[in-house]
């Protein structure tokens, strides 16, 4: 089981120790926004993570609660990645990343396309919609 070693007893910082690399939140926003679930469809992803690095952060996101690995019914030497409670617990935070970043980042967009809008919209109900949708899969 893969550690995350705590700086102090701050929850900014126990946030930080395990969400501060570049890779674990956008896996994180892939899975929550768009839908994916294999190791495949992560590495399609425009920000091209290393095969290695994505191996890493899936056995770091499993090994704190955050999805769980299943074998695929389709293809028995693939794995299927389920966001669980804890991860999607996150969606509200990871919502506000994207509203602060597109205010304050010229040129930026999301996938899917219409997630800025939609947060822009009406956050409460996006956030819930993408809530209720991960949660069925429960």
């Amino acid at each position: 089981m893969k550690q995350v070693k705590t700086r102090s007893v701050c929850p900014i910082s126990n946030v930080l120790d395990l969400f501060g690399d570049k890779w674990t939140l956008l896996i994180l926003r892939d899975m929550i926004f768009e839908g994916k679930s294999s190791y495949g469809e992560c590495t399609a992803s425009d920000e091209k993570i290393a095969t290695n690095i994505l191996a890493d952060r899936f056995e770091l996101l499993e090994s704190q609660g955050l999805v769980t690995k299943k074998v695929s019914p389709v293809h028995r030497s693939k794995f299927i990645y389920t966001l669980t409670e804890k991860a999607i617990d996150l969606i509200p935070l990871i919502a506000e990343m994207v509203l602060w970043g597109s205010k304050h980042f010229e040129g930026t967009s999301t996938k899917p396309e219409n997630l800025l809008a939609q947060l822009k919209k009406d956050k409460a109900g996006t956030i819930k919609t993408y809530t209720a949708r991960l949660k069925k899969q429960l």
